[in-house]
């Protein structure tokens, strides 16, 4: 029997799970959830119910995964811990520093309802946060090192445009090619913040704001642009869909180490990330980890996971003796 999708939130994200549950054959998209008016919201899955996200409250028996699209800064911590009292959920909750307090928010909520919350799915974190714990389990004795880029963060721009006065928003973040270059050399530098990455937005302001304002909250944010060099560019709504349509991003993960009687001997463990689309890709890890909070709560599992607690076969649509037999 197909897993039976909810999809809430049809923005970018939504728009890349919902293509992403239509590639998995073990899989059917039961239905989209929105807090804008049903009637005017038109997807692209044909055959497939849209609802008010307030019908969430009377669907349990005809949804086995709900994946939350919404964004970190106030959508998700709110959402996940709510819906997790009625669903198994999945969300790609991405401001690392609050992630213990929102885990915890979300176990308490999910284990009183019986359910399995997987938060923090995508890329980073997600992807990238799988690669830093095997290379740091390999390596013991080394460093990690993360670059993100080129390329467009729906978190920071989502942000950004929830500043007074910021009609649209692209942010860029960007590595700086001598520190990367210097880790892929071997050297464990010792990098800050801000030589390790600069930030860039393209903010579309509404008539009449006040752009230095603007500019000075972008810059000062903290968790998202404080520790960064942020260039900020105002441009037209014309300037926005021709030149930043798109939301390509990628990047990645190293770690450099040492083995041997004599720490002689150096090792460079590399995992990268290119993606022409940030949220279609984010959505394939979505659903992925959707299947797994199925799996888990068939099994009878309860609570908040994160990707470090999910075993790699639950993600796969094949069996144990597949995997074995294909990928091992």
């Amino acid at each position: 029997m197909a897993i039976r999708v909810g999809i809430l939130g049809y923005g970018n994200l939504g728009k890349g799970v919902e293509s992403a549950v239509l590639q998995n054959p073990d899989m059917e998209l039961a239905a989209v959830f929105t807090r804008r008016s049903p009637e005017k919201l038109k997807i692209r899955a044909k055959g497939v119910k849209v609802l008010s996200a307030d019908e969430l409250e009377y669907m349990q028996d005809q949804i086995d995964v709900l994946i939350l699209c919404g964004g970190s800064a106030t959508d998700l911590p709110v959402q996940t811990p709510g819906y997790a009292a009625m669903y198994n959920v999945v969300d790609s909750f991405d401001t690392h520093a609050k992630i213990p307090e929102h885990f915890a928010s979300v176990d308490a909520a999910a284990k009183a309802a019986g359910k399995v919350a997987v938060i923090s799915g995508g890329w980073d974190p997600g992807m990238f946060s799988l690669n830093r714990l095997y290379a740091n389990c390999v390596l013991p004795e080394g460093h990690d090192y993360t670059f993100w880029g080129k390329g467009v963060s729906q978190g920071h721009s989502d942000a950004v445009r929830r500043i007074e006065g910021v009609k649209d928003c692209r942010q860029y973040t960007i590595p700086v090619p001598e520190a990367l270059a210097s880790v892929r050399d071997g050297k464990n530098p010792e990098l800050t913040t801000r030589q390790k990455h600069t930030r860039e937005c393209f903010v579309v302001a509404e008539e009449g704001a006040d752009l230095a304002r603007i500019e000075q909250e972008i810059k000062t944010m903290p968790n998202y642009f404080s520790d960064y060099d942020t260039t900020v560019h105002f441009i037209t709504e014309e300037e926005m869909s021709r030149d930043h349509s798109g939301l390509p991003h990628g990047g990645c993960v190293l770690r450099t180490g040492v083995t041997g009687m004599n720490r002689e001997n150096g090792h460079v463990i590399e995992y990268s990330l290119k993606l022409d689309s940030n949220p279609e890709f984010t959505g394939s890890v979505l659903v992925a980890y959707a299947r797994a909070a199925v799996r888990l709560s068939l099994e009878g599992v309860s609570g908040c996971k994160t990707v470090f607690d999910v075993a790699p076969s639950y993600l796969s649509a094949k069996s144990s003796e597949e995997l074995r037999a294909t990928l091992l």
